[in-house]
């Protein structure tokens, strides 16, 4: 066992113990989620989330999708296949490592899936809105999402001016904010506090954080107002 003597984590704070980044959605009764990393069924089963209508994913890398065979419960229990979103380049990388959910000769209570491609285009998932936010992840593309008034971005380092102008507005904004040195495909914090200033939502939860940044206590008394750490399980109510 490789130990770690670290501040965050050897914390006590329930606010650091940080799991992969992802996001529940629950709008008018139905219940989505942006991306599922490999933490998805620890994260449902907490959040005791009984009924899921669709996935939406932000890009293909593996601590944002590894956990989709976790599925399969809602597969059974609503008996239906579940409809995922994605670019078609995500969409092929979940049919490379996910192959034996697309087989010919499918095994009995493997993931049932409805895969959709998407673009840079508005679309919507059960009748719920989402607009695209085209960012990049170094030189990765990566969709962040505004659904009416919260809008949630996640592994990026760059938001071109015309992806911008879709957020303006936002009542709460969702931007990842990985530590205080450069990164080369994330945020740092001074790169993130500058676009909410950019941006000026209503009110600004950081995510995507390691343990480089510090402990929730000590990082938020720095932070601006109306700018917050996220931590798991938080909950925002849009009104």
């Amino acid at each position: 066992m490789i130990g770690c003597n670290c501040e965050v984590c050897s914390s006590l704070d329930f606010r650091d113990k940080r799991l992969r980044s992802s996001v529940h959605l629950h709008v008018d009764e139905k219940s989505l989620v942006i991306d599922t990393g490999p933490d998805f069924r620890q994260q449902m089963l907490r959040a005791g989330i009984p009924q899921l209508d669709g996935i939406v994913y932000t890009h293909e890398h593996k601590d944002h999708t590894a956990g989709l065979d976790d599925i399969r419960p809602f597969n059974f229990a609503q008996r239906a296949d579940m409809p995922i979103y994605g670019r078609p380049n995500v969409l092929n990388q979940i049919r490379k490592e996910f192959s034996y959910i697309f087989s010919d000769h499918r095994y009995p209570g493997i993931p049932m899936i409805k895969a959709y491609a998407i673009e840079n285009e508005p679309f919507d998932v059960e009748g719920i809105p989402f607009v695209p936010i085209a960012v990049l992840h170094h030189k990765l593309p990566v969709f962040g999402y505004r659904i009416m008034d919260f809008t949630y971005i996640t592994d990026a380092n760059y938001i071109p001016p015309e992806e911008i102008q879709k957020i303006y507005g936002t009542k709460v904004l969702v931007l990842n904010a990985l530590q205080n040195s450069a990164h080369i495909s994330h945020f740092n914090l001074a790169q993130a506090l500058e676009m909410v200033r950019e941006i000026r939502p209503g009110k600004t939860y950081l995510t995507h954080i390691s343990h480089k940044l510090g402990t929730h206590r000590e990082v938020e008394k720095n932070l601006p107002k109306d700018v917050f750490l996220a931590y798991d399980g938080l909950k925002i109510c849009l009104e």
